[in-house]
């Protein structure tokens, strides 16, 4: 029965954002994904602040321990990025350089298979953490993959319109990123069937899960938000992060009364 929410839970979290791709056009895909940050960086920091972790601490394991794999955590996203940074070089035609014509476009394209390539490797990792989250309660499992599931769709309709405007078309975009999507599931049954018996791991997992989902909020989310706008626009921001704030509260609370 584990094992089939798991599945369950990284199938929808790897097709929900293709499925919003392919309803919207791209005008209201951009409007939505900025939006959806706003709720996504809600959901991960509340997830993280007020189920996972104090769940992890909840454990027999030694709070210096689990601080530690949080501080590790931290500074291994943190490294990750810093790595993603130096290996994407950006060019420009009329730069100076000697390309043949349509350089641009071929290097967009490459861009394309790159964004694909490293969504995927995401995905993945998002499926043995689920896996894990389900190991240790069923609750935890979908709240966790709630918070993955959120931050997944504005980054999937996201790494869509990347896709498109490196000359993918519509359907091979949607494609792609349906089959990127499902590397979740692989990474959970691989998890499944990996981590369980690793059980005195669990908290150290959450623990690891939670460092991406504050890593993730506070350096590449709320910064995208830290912009001067009309009152309008801060009020959308501010309704949107409370949103994603209730919506774990509700869903929590709705699972620990089903418990």
């Amino acid at each position: 029965m584990t094992l089939l929410h798991i599945v369950l839970a990284t199938f929808v979290g790897g097709l929900l954002s293709v499925l919003i791709a392919a309803s919207l056009t791209v005008k209201l895909l951009s409007t939505m994904v900025r939006h959806l940050v706003s709720l996504s960086a809600g959901v991960l920091l509340s997830t993280a602040l007020l189920h996972v972790l104090p769940e992890a601490f909840e454990s027999k394991a030694s709070p210096h321990a689990l601080f530690l794999t949080l501080l590790c955590g931290l500074m291994f996203f943190f490294l990750l990025e810093k790595a993603e940074l130096y290996r994407h070089s950006h060019h420009h035609e009329g730069d100076g350089h000697h390309h043949h014509h349509h350089f641009d476009e071929h290097q967009a394209g490459r861009g394309g298979m790159s964004v694909l390539v490293g969504d995927s490797i995401h995905n993945f990792c998002d499926g043995i953490i689920i896996a894990a989250a389900f190991l240790s309660d069923t609750r935890l499992g979908w709240v966790t993959a709630l918070a993955i599931i959120a931050h997944e769709i504005p980054q999937e309709v996201g790494d869509y319109i990347v896709l498109l405007n490196a000359g993918f078309t519509r359907a091979r975009a949607l494609l792609f990123n349906a089959v990127s999507g499902l590397a979740a599931v692989a990474g959970g049954v691989l998890g499944y069937f990996v981590v369980g018996p690793w059980e005195a791991l669990f908290p150290y997992l959450m623990v690891a899960a939670s460092s991406s989902f504050i890593y993730v909020a506070v350096a590449d989310l709320i910064p995208q938000l830290q912009r001067r706008l009309p009152w309008r626009d801060t009020a959308y921001q501010l309704f949107w992060l409370a949103s994603g704030m209730a919506l774990v509260v509700l869903a929590v609370g709705s699972l620990e009364q089903h418990g």
